[in-house]
């Protein structure tokens, strides 16, 4: 049997709870700026073709020096990591540490970091592990 369509009053009277709690204080955080993402494939070429690359299990860290005023990163996940979901579990992922990397270095890097496969099934301080010690690595490289 199909579903009847919805009454006007009983639409209003689930809207009210559809609606989210205009008291609360969401803090909406933007992780890596838009300053900070590379853009351009002509950005990812320079900065793995040139940069100073360092690999781990999981990630492979490419770092250019730049004379560009913010320091941006790009992101490389293959659908060999995974599906879409897993593969977005891992830019966010990813995103998150990049950031820290922005704060510790805000201006002259330009840095690409490349997923591996593995990095799908590892967890939040394998990768965190990995993606440091590769970002350090190649910043000894690049100096």
């Amino acid at each position: 049997m199909p579903a009847a369509p919805s009454s006007a009053p009983a639409a209003a009277r689930a809207a009210p709870a559809c609606r989210p709690d205009s008291s609360s204080t969401r803090e909406v955080r933007i992780v890596l700026p838009t300053r900070h993402r590379m853009r351009t494939s002509a950005q990812f070429s320079d900065t793995v073709r040139s940069g100073a690359r360092s690999g781990r299990r999981n990630v492979v860290v490419s770092v250019r020096s730049t004379t560009e005023q913010a320091s941006r990163v790009g992101f490389i996940v293959s659908k060999a990591v995974g599906n879409a979901v897993v593969r977005n579990k891992v830019k966010r992922r990813l995103r998150e540490l990049a950031a820290v990397t922005v704060r510790e270095h805000p201006a002259g890097l330009d840095v690409v970091v490349r997923a591996l496969p593995a990095a799908a099934a590892a967890g939040w301080d394998e990768l965190g592990r990995d993606y440091r010690d590769a970002l350090h690595a190649a910043l000894r490289k690049a100096r």
